[in-house]
């Protein structure tokens, strides 16, 4: 996990999966999949650390296949393109 000036919060999961969220509410934006190095096994896809740079615009990962990444922010994304679906429940759940 990672948390950036702006309240971003990445965690990265030992199959790949990555999640973008809001720190304050909880609410998670995004979700990816990391993709493994050619010639490399499917379950070696796991993310090991993960740290923002100085400017909190870049994601730096570490990660099974043996691969430092740097991830950057769309700058082509829009609301249209990716639209935000989050309805929040002021119900809490019992489980």
């Amino acid at each position: 996990m990672a948390v950036n000036a702006d309240n971003v919060m990445f965690t990265g999961a030992d199959n790949g999966a990555m999640g973008f969220w809001d720190w304050k509410s909880g609410h998670q934006f995004q979700r990816l999949d990391s993709l493994v190095q050619p010639g490399s096994l499917d379950s070696e896809a796991g993310i090991f650390c993960a740290e923002f740079d100085k400017t909190g615009l870049r994601l730096i990962t570490g990660e099974a296949d043996k691969t430092i990444k740097i991830w950057k922010e769309d700058d082509q994304a829009t609301p249209e393109t990716h639209p935000l679906d989050w309805k929040p429940s002021l119900m809490r759940k019992r489980y």
